[in-house]
């Protein structure tokens, strides 16, 4: 069961809001001092309460708190490349859920993933090691922008920023099928969104929602 103790100072839109505010005021070189003092760090001893939980890629060009302008203790961030989800992420995320009652969740993959790339690449042929494990994970989301009318032109695969877009929708349609998540959804307590990040623009875009029936 999802329980929540106290309601959020901010709703999941106002934590949205704020957060792609912050991004702006990054791409526009501009961001304010963000609070990494020793008097907050101080104060985040005893507990943490982020304002969002975010899934993400370990690409050293994507670090959430850097491109959301957000300081320590702000964010719970889970990385692991090519922003997939396995059984080990989604507990990590049950946890922001359940018990730091995040009242955000997002999903956010980048173009030029190198993730993708390599999936893309060796499309059928991942037997990598343990990187398999990462662009295997990514096969779903190949064969969705594959499937795309547009992907049926001239190319005979589908680009890697198509299906950078398609996996954070099919990582989100994964996350959203946790049952402890989906009862935060419902419930209103928690928005779960997904976004891919420029890495020359600096900014973030929301994926509008699509159905992810096949996650």
């Amino acid at each position: 069961m999802y329980h929540r103790d106290q309601v959020p100072v901010l709703s999941p839109a106002e934590v949205l809001n704020k957060l792609m505010e912050g991004n702006r005021r990054f791409a526009a070189d501009a961001p304010r001092s963000a609070d990494v003092s020793a008097s907050r760090r101080t104060s985040l001893v005893p507990a943490q309460h982020p304002l969002a939980a975010i899934l993400t890629c370990s690409d050293s060009r994507v670090a959430p708190e850097i491109l959301f302008d957000q300081g320590l203790g702000d964010l719970f961030v889970v990385r692991v490349a090519g922003n997939v989800a396995d059984n080990m992420v989604l507990g990590s995320l049950e946890y922001a859920v359940a018990h730091l009652q995040v009242p955000l969740l997002m999903v956010l993959g980048h173009d030029h993933c190198g993730a993708v790339t390599a999936a893309c690449a060796h499309e059928g042929q991942t037997n990598e090691g343990a990187v398999s494990h990462v662009l295997n994970a990514i096969q779903p989301a190949i064969a969705r922008a594959a499937s795309h009318p547009q992907a049926q032109g001239v190319e005979a695969s589908p680009s890697v920023d198509a299906v950078v877009l398609e996996n954070v929708v099919y990582t989100m349609g994964v996350v959203q099928k946790n049952p402890l998540i989906h009862e935060a959804a419902e419930s209103g307590a928690l928005l779960v969104v997904g976004a891919v990040y420029g890495l020359l623009s600096g900014l973030v875009t929301v994926v509008e929602p699509r159905p992810t029936a096949d996650a």
